[in-house]
């Protein structure tokens, strides 16, 4: 297995000459792309992209081929993004609000209960909201290939449920790094603690943090309720997963095979979704017999409390366009 540090080794080989994607440094009869993701083997975003690998694979005899680095074998989520961008690596799966500060446009897919449901998040992104976030990833040396969304992301802690806000206060919370969930989570009451997933779970054993946000399926995959046995039904975002591209990377391709690996990318929202749906019910599941308390939360208050960040964000005018069609769409 190629280990995080081997393959950096590698690449600061390869730096001594000029930086290419690594589609240019295979072989001109194959090409093999490089793909990351800090979920485990098992995870649908994970599933998805390996599938995506198959079909390639298939429709061009095995000329074209993926090799999938999963559970963060290459660093983080931040890091995957940079080395993507520079054509280190060829393709990421990243949570969307790692890329709130650097792409501002994906903030609205984050914002606290922009979305109603699940159903209302699908229909949204399917309804050309998915496709106006992916164009704007040009700019950045990147190429959006899909949306994969990923639930609702709630609170959960090892001290006590949340029924209200006030019942946040104090508590030490992990987020992303992005600054509208560190804003949302301290306009709630709680103390935002920026730190990357792998790090959430040695957080909570050790008391540096008291619990986190995310949804049920990566609660469950990160092994987090081992440590945080109390679950609270915030829904308060269902900020979704984007795969991405190098630019460099795709533009390497043979036109036939970037055309297919654009429309191979869309043909795997559905298949991801259906992992996702089968998933998430055995995930919640298994985490009730682990003996995780769930409750509801009074989600009038929530969304009272998360408006000023609503209002704040919404005054960019790309923001509040945006904002608009989701909106429309419920």
């Amino acid at each position: 297995m190629t280990t995080r540090r081997a393959f950096l080794a590698g690449l600061g080989a390869a730096c001594a000459a000029p930086l290419l994607p690594s589609v240019l440094r295979a072989d001109a009869a194959n090409t093999v792309l490089t793909a990351t993701d800090v979920h485990v083997a098992d995870y649908p975003t994970v599933n998805a992209v390996k599938w995506i690998g198959e079909t390639m694979e298939r429709e061009t005899k095995g000329r074209v081929r993926l090799r999938q680095y999963h559970s963060g074998q290459l660093g983080r989520e931040s890091e995957a993004i940079d080395m993507a961008r520079f054509g280190a690596i060829d393709m990421t799966r990243v949570y969307a609000g790692a890329l709130n500060n650097a792409f501002p446009l994906t903030t609205a897919l984050c914002l606290p209960y922009a979305f109603d449901s699940v159903a209302h998040m699908r229909h949204a992104l399917d309804s050309g909201v998915a496709q106006a976030v992916l164009d704007g990833f040009a700019t950045r040396d990147l190429v959006g290939l899909a949306v994969y969304d990923s639930g609702a992301r709630c609170f959960y802690n090892t001290r006590h449920p949340i029924v209200t806000p006030k019942d946040l206060h104090g508590l030490k919370l992990r987020v992303a790094s992005s600054d509208m969930f560190i804003d949302l989570v301290r306009l709630l009451g709680a103390n935002p603690t920026p730190m990357s997933l792998g790090d959430t779970f040695s957080g909570m054993e050790t008391h540096m943090i008291d619990g986190a946000e995310n949804n049920m399926r990566s609660f469950h995959s990160s092994r987090h309720f081992e440590a945080a046995h109390y679950w609270s039904q915030s829904e308060h975002s269902y900020a979704p997963d984007i795969l991405l591209i190098s630019r460099r990377s795709l533009e390497a391709l043979r036109p036939g095979d970037r055309d297919l690996l654009i429309d191979t990318a869309r043909a795997s929202v559905p298949v991801m979704r259906r992992m996702w749906d089968e998933s998430e019910g055995a995930a919640r599941q298994s985490v009730a017999d682990d003996g995780v308390a769930f409750n509801d939360v009074d989600m009038d208050a929530f969304r009272t409390a998360a408006q000023p960040i609503r209002d704040r964000y919404l005054q960019q005018p790309d923001l509040q366009a945006l904002y608009r069609r989701i909106r429309d769409l419920a």
